[in-house]
């Protein structure tokens, strides 16, 4: 088994958390803040981008198939957490993860931001970026790969 564990501690390092993590599902029962620990942490399905190019499975009988894993992201030294756009009652509630992104204030403090589709996103008021993406377990097969050039119906 291939889990992936990236570590991130500059908003270069963010950026390619940010791209193993897009396209990710989560509830939004999900994402825990811990404020005693300065910890916020996102339990989510990630589709497996490095694996999606490539070589392909694809065969004239059968579609080609795509992989998903159950990930954790995980970010030390939040000092604060905003939510727009997203109703912690509404715990069966799907985020997609768009991206995210370190905004710089007095280095080495910040702010990450999780976009999700549909114009959520939280915001972590940060000490410096510190971050962590583990995969939890194997993958499983998915049919269905996030295509962001469709027009909206």
């Amino acid at each position: 088994m291939d889990l992936l564990r990236l570590d991130a501690v500059d908003a270069d390092d963010l950026a390619i958390l940010a791209a193993h993590c897009q396209d990710a599902v989560l509830r939004i029962d999900d994402l825990q803040y811990l404020p005693a620990e300065q910890r916020f942490v996102l339990a989510m399905n990630r589709f497996v981008w490095e694996k999606a190019g490539g070589h392909s499975r694809f065969s004239l009988f059968r579609r080609q198939e795509y992989e998903r894993r159950q990930a954790v992201l995980s970010f030390a030294r939040v000092r604060a957490v905003q939510r727009h756009g997203i109703d912690p009652a509404a715990t069966d509630q799907v985020l997609s993860l768009l991206t995210m992104q370190f905004a710089p204030g007095d280095a080495p403090s910040g702010w990450i931001e999780l976009v999700f589709a549909g114009g959520s996103a939280i915001r972590l008021d940060v000490e410096c970026v510190e971050a962590r993406l583990a995969d939890l377990g194997p993958a499983w097969s998915t049919a269905a790969r996030p295509d962001h050039d469709k027009p909206d119906r």
